[in-house]
């Protein structure tokens, strides 16, 4: 019998690029557990999709049941109405974010999921949760390097003087 996951993801950014973050709440049966992780410039559309990829990386077996919560319509909308596969087959060409689609494209297939949109800041106690921890998270003083935003940068900067 498959394992049911019950996820709520959020993310964060402080200012649009700015320090970010993502918090998950992930429940298992009787068990819960809280991640989060820090990220010194990035945006909160990445910092929501990266949320939903560390919470299916963090599943220990394969083929569970799913369910993921999320306010982020940019994540539901692309998975649910099956926008991601029209982006992969152009390459992700126009789109933003295309390490972290990658990414969640390889995840995926390995577990029964589907998403659930919720509205943010609406007393939902784990949405608000996750929020918490995404913004607490934002706020750190040990944020890391999210390179696959600031690499696109570093990239341009080549180019423009080469």
């Amino acid at each position: 019998m498959a394992r049911e996951i019950t996820i709520y993801t959020d993310g964060a950014s402080r200012g649009n690029p700015g320090p970010g973050g993502y918090g998950i709440v992930l429940i298992s049966g009787q068990h819960g557990k809280e991640l989060s992780l820090g990220f010194r410039k990035t945006t909160n559309n990445r910092m929501e999709l990266l949320a939903v990829i560390v919470a299916l990386e963090a599943l220990k077996f394969e083929g569970c049941n799913v369910n993921i919560y999320t306010d982020s319509k940019y994540v539901v909308d692309a998975v649910e109405k099956k926008w991601v596969y029209g982006w992969l087959k152009k390459k992700f060409k126009d789109k933003k974010n295309p390490d972290l689609w990658m990414r969640f494209l390889k995840i995926y297939p390995k577990h029964n999921v589907k998403f659930h949109w919720v509205k943010g800041h609406a007393n939902n106690p784990l949405n608000e949760r996750c929020d918490e921890l995404a913004v607490e998270a934002a706020l750190g003083n040990k944020l890391q390097i999210d390179e696959g935003y600031e690499k696109q940068f570093t990239d341009n900067t080549l180019e423009l003087n080469s």
